[in-house]
């Protein structure tokens, strides 16, 4: 069975960080491209950044200088650091493989940017 469990996720304040992780479990997780998607309230999914399996990574332009996307394969886990925060960042945050996989979305992580 496969699962994908966000957590890192809370509240900040403009220009703060975070830092988001997300373990993999059922895959073999070296061999997936992972993504980092959000959805805000009222908003469709948006995929974030990706990074493939050999490490080349990809970013939505409104995230891009802002935001980096990991991995660590020898803990089956993805990472999102995200830094410069803005209120247009707060959003549940997910992870998928890339291409993503509709069975595989799992709770998401809550960012939450306010003052």
């Amino acid at each position: 069975q496969v699962q994908l469990v966000e957590s890192g996720g809370g509240l900040v304040q403009p220009g703060g960080s975070l830092r988001l992780s997300c373990a993999a479990s059922g895959i073999i997780f070296r061999i997936y491209g992972m993504g980092w998607h959000r959805q805000a309230p009222g908003k469709q999914r948006e995929r974030v950044a990706t990074i493939t399996s050999s490490g080349s990574t990809r970013y939505a332009d409104s995230v891009k200088g802002r935001f980096t996307i990991s991995r660590d394969n020898a803990k089956n886990t993805v990472y999102l650091q995200m830094n410069s925060l803005q209120p247009e960042d707060a959003a549940l945050y997910y992870c998928n493989v890339h291409p993503p996989i509709s069975n595989y979305w799992g709770q998401g992580t809550q960012v939450t940017v306010s003052s």
